[in-house]
This record gives C-alpha cells, structure tokens and sequence, in this order.
C-alpha cells in the first residue's frame, strides 16, 4: 500500500479581519516549517493576495487554498469566482461541497460535481466534502449519503485526476457543534469512501487517495483521529483559527 502524505487544512470561513489573517498567517509560517505534512489554509477570499504574499515572500511550504469557486470560466455571474482567478491569486488547492454550501446555501449535487471537475480540470488540487447530517445519521444512511454524494461528484472524473483530489468525510453534526465522531465511527466511514472509490475505479487508486476527516477536530482529539488506518489528516474549522491549536494539530498527523 503506497505512504500517502498527511493534510491538514484550516478553513477559516468568513472570520478573521485582514490584520487578524496576517497576524495567524506569520505565526503559522512560524511553526509550521519543519513538519513533513501538507498543510494548507482556506481564508476569506479578500484576503487570498496578502496571504499569498506572506506566504512566498517567506518561501514558506504552506499552501494556499480558496473556500470555493464556480464552475464557469467567466462570464455574468454576480458575486462568483471562476477557478482560472483563483489560479491567477496563488491559490493551489479548492474546498467543493462544504457542508455549509450544501446545507446552508443549497448546492446541490449537480454543482459540486460541476465545481469539483472545474478545480481538476484547472490543474488545481480539489479537496471534496461529503457528509451526512445528523438524521440522515440515526437513520443508518450515512453510507448511502456518502455514495451518493460521492458519485455525483466523481462522474465525471479520471483517474488522472486523482492525484490532486482529497476527500474530506465531514459529518454534518459534527461541525461546529463541539460533536465528533468516534474515532472507530470515522475509520467506519473513511473506510467505506475508500471501498467505494475502488469500485468506481480500482484498488491502487483508492490505496493512493488521501481520505481526511472534519468535524470539531481539536488538539485534544486529532491524535486519536489521525492514528486510524484510512484517516489521513483534517479538515480543520475553528481550532485553525488559533495558531497553537492548529499546530498541535498538524503535528498530531505528522505522527
């Protein structure tokens, strides 16, 4: 079975100020320099060009990654951003199908997998969210859930594509909620994403993919999460809004 590299990414959402961003970002380029993982953060996208400056003015390993972005290249589409102006900001790797852009704003599956196949097809890395929400849960779905979302957002995909593509199992009850899963619950889920990703396409392939997980992960919890077999580092909400948290975290997947 082939190493697949930890990732840690902080989204941050729609927090921070431009000087509170600056403030996080020096520190983490601090304390994130020598550990042998990918790490990478989501900001706000006004912020997109001065994190980017920071982080290439220190030479720093740190990507830098977009909360979102539409699936059209250009065109009259109020309050979008296409992929191609992201590329042009720096920005390398793209969350699609956050649970908030679901759940909240309405996204529906069709758009992910459009969103999701403009990040791959621009060479950039997507990182894919798929969850369950808490009824769909106590309803024993949450395999069901996943596939669906999954071959959704995956019908259109290559294997060539793989390379830079990322799952982030999220529950949807877990976010923000303090709630999280098991790690046992987790690796059940994670597990199952990687079933299902070798029969849509083959074993080596779903071997290589990095499958991570998110919901209130913490410095308290990342260890136990990280040390499952098929849990490959996180998707991190309000802990990576706080450098130390965000560092024990990232340290916790480089064991």
């Amino acid at each position: 079975m082939p190493m697949r590299t930890p990732f840690v990414g902080g989204n941050w959402k729609m927090n921070a100020s431009l000087a509170s961003a600056a403030a996080l970002t020096e520190r983490l380029i601090g304390s994130l320099a020598d550990l042998d993982i990918q790490a990478a953060v989501f900001p706000p996208f006004p912020y997109l060009l001065r994190i980017r400056g920071m982080l290439a003015q220190a030479d720093s390993p740190i990507a830098l990654g977009a909360q979102d972005a539409y699936f059209q290249r250009d065109g009259a589409f109020t309050g979008e951003v296409s992929v191609a102006m992201l590329a042009d900001c720096g920005v390398t790797h793209v969350l699609t199908g956050h649970s908030e852009r679901r759940h909240v704003i309405g996204e529906s599956d069709e758009l992910v997998g459009k969103k999701t196949q403009a990040v791959l097809d621009a060479g950039l890395t997507c990182v894919l969210c798929i969850g369950e929400t808490l009824g769909q849960r106590e309803a024993g779905e949450t395999d069901a859930v996943n596939e669906r979302q999954a071959r959704a957002a995956l019908a259109a995909v290559t294997p060539d594509h793989f390379e830079r593509l990322i799952i982030a199992y999220e529950p949807v009850w877990a976010i923000g909620t303090g709630r999280t899963a098991t790690p046992g619950d987790a690796q059940a889920a994670h597990a199952s994403i990687r079933a299902l990703v070798a029969d849509m396409f083959d074993q080596p392939i779903a071997d290589a993919t990095r499958i991570i997980y998110g919901g209130s992960v913490n410095a308290e919890n990342a260890a136990e999460l990280f040390a499952q077999p098929d849990i490959d580092g996180g998707l991190i909400g309000g802990a990576s809004l706080d450098a130390d948290n965000f560092t024990v975290i990232c340290r916790a997947a480089a064991r």
